[in-house]
């Protein structure tokens, strides 16, 4: 696979080093749809591993059928993923759990999220060709529909069930969102080495923005007198204002006077701190996604954790969930989700520590002694008061 000038940014070529033609066609249309260059490029490496698949196997793309779709999904789950070169470092952590965040770290192996997204791909290719009148007569990603036809007598007053799920699609555990604690947060900014990350890190929290939004901004995308950033979201490309911490402006602002040189007002915001030549001279490149995860290598090497962007906008999102002066509203506008609902299904979730709390103090009271019993007989006092002085 090689990225591409023209209209289709990304091709998957065969072994000549043409394009595949029914890939290109498909990876065109998709493009019309208006879909991202990131999403093409994700659309075409589903493709190019299901091309070496059907090399492998010696079936021609047109004459699939789900027995080939059932065999790599097999082959996946006991596959290793290649790497470019060996692990060193993360040799012996690999598909273990941080102890400093309990999260999981990346194993060798295709994870069921890899599984599922490719066998979206390919049902998406097939179902192109097969309205274009070309390829096989049924699509090779079988759906696994159960009850009979869905939605057969559908009331109108309630929403469409699913079709049904992808026949091989394996499951997925639902997780929790990742929350920072406050000594861990303190902790990955303290071992920033520049105002830069400094400004990255604090604006991500302040806001939930996504680390592909923060990346896109530029100078005039900051309003200095209101505290707010512009950010495009991811998906639509909307153009949304967010508000922004003060300690994040202060950041920001020392960053940009790092750097000695004004910025012109369409630059990008994050700029690499060393100047490097590449066919034009010395100067600064901008900062991409792959260099911000470098960041979060060289500072996780450092604490032996984990953490990723993600992380902060998990924990800027269920700070305001928490806040009883802010609605779910209010937390959807801010974290750009389309539904509500996804908002209260990922971040209405009672804190394990708190549960875990809650649950120990039960245990404990139902081991504590039960207080003695009163003595028997009655108080000579309490008797004269109820009686009218004529008790004995």
């Amino acid at each position: 696979m090689e990225a591409a000038e023209g209209l289709v940014p990304w091709l998957v070529v065969g072994p000549d080093g043409a394009p595949v033609e029914p890939v290109r066609r498909f990876l065109a249309d998709f493009v019309a749809q208006d879909n991202s260059p990131g999403s093409v490029r994700s659309y075409a490496y589903g493709l190019l591993r299901w091309w070496r698949w059907l090399r492998a196997v010696g079936v021609e793309w047109d004459k699939a059928t789900p027995a080939e779709v059932r065999d790599l999904v097999l082959w996946l789950r006991q596959a290793s993923k290649p790497r470019r070169a060996a692990r060193t470092v993360s040799a012996a952590t690999a598909g273990t759990v941080n102890p400093v965040t309990r999260k999981r770290h990346l194993g060798d192996g295709y994870g069921p999220r890899t599984i599922r997204h490719s066998n979206a791909v390919v049902r998406s290719f097939y179902e192109f060709w097969i309205e274009a009148g070309a390829g096989p007569l049924i699509n090779p990603v079988r759906l696994a529909r159960q009850g009979g036809r869905p939605n057969v007598h559908h009331n109108p007053l309630e929403p469409f069930r699913p079709e049904g799920r992808i026949r091989y699609n394996p499951k997925v555990p639902r997780q929790r969102p990742r929350e920072m604690a406050e000594e861990r947060w303190r902790d990955l900014f303290a071992a920033m080495r520049s105002n830069r990350d400094r400004a990255v890190l604090a604006l991500a929290v302040s806001n939930g923005a996504r680390a592909s939004e923060i990346l896109g901004m530029r100078v005039a995308d900051v309003d200095w007198g209101d505290q707010l950033v512009r950010v495009y979201r991811k998906g639509t490309r909307a153009a949304q204002w967010l508000p922004a911490g003060p300690d994040a402006l202060i950041w920001l602002r020392l960053y940009l006077a790092d750097l000695g040189v004004p910025l012109e007002a369409g630059d990008l915001i994050w700029q690499t701190l060393r100047r490097r030549d590449h066919g034009d001279g010395l100067k600064r490149q901008p900062v991409n996604y792959e260099a911000l995860r470098a960041v979060f290598r060289r500072v996780n090497a450092l604490l032996g954790s984990n953490w990723s962007m993600h992380d902060l906008r998990h924990t800027a999102s269920l700070r305001m969930a928490r806040d009883e002066a802010l609605s779910l509203r209010d937390v959807q506008v801010i974290l750009g989700h389309a539904h509500l609902s996804t908002t209260a299904d990922v971040y209405l979730v009672e804190e394990e520590a708190q549960v875990i709390a809650r649950v120990a103090d039960h245990l404990a009271r139902r081991e504590a002694p039960l207080p003695e019993p009163a003595p028997g007989g009655y108080e000579a006092a309490d008797l004269a008061v109820l009686l009218g002085g004529l008790a004995r």
